[in-house]
């Protein structure tokens, strides 16, 4: 292997073990502030989710949080009977059940926010100008790892 080869691999490597430390950074403040509310980070993050788009149906959710459907089944349990969240049949798909954000979750929301808010200050204030660009490089990054889906790589079959 050549030293540039080599430079490469270790410069990829030292980017995503600092990507990876970024996280657990923020992850680890985010969570410290939400305990002092009585709250975690899945909590914030599903109530964020449902204030800003309404009812989610539970992929939704999922998907957003990064949690498996038993696990967060046990989380929305918990927050339907701490009133954060509500159930509710979807009007377009009978069958469907929708998860909505409760007037006490939206002011639980508000308070989270709060907490979280000079954790989220730090981050934008360190990155200053340049916030918005990181912003438009993750999600590069995230949409160029994330495969894509069976249909949008079959061609269309022709007539």
């Amino acid at each position: 292997m050549s030293t540039s080869a080599g430079r490469a691999t270790d410069e990829g490597d030292d980017a995503l073990r600092l990507l990876s430390l970024v996280e657990r950074t923020l992850t680890g403040r985010l969570e410290e502030a939400l305990r002092g509310c009585g709250s975690s980070l899945d909590q914030w993050r599903i109530l964020s989710l449902l204030a800003e788009r309404g009812g989610c149906p539970m992929n939704v959710v999922a998907d957003h949080v990064l949690l498996l459907a038993p696990k967060l089944s046990k989380l929305v349990d918990r927050m339907v009977s701490a009133n954060l969240v509500l159930r509710r049949r979807d009007h377009e798909d009978r069958r469907r059940v929708l998860i909505v954000v409760s007037p006490r979750g939206r002011q639980a929301l508000a308070e989270w926010d709060a907490a979280t808010a000079d954790v989220r200050g730090q981050f934008r204030e360190v990155l200053g100008a340049d916030a918005e660009h990181f912003d438009a490089l993750l999600r590069r990054l995230q949409q160029g790892l994330t495969p894509a889906r069976v249909g949008e790589l079959e061609a269309p079959v022709q007539a």
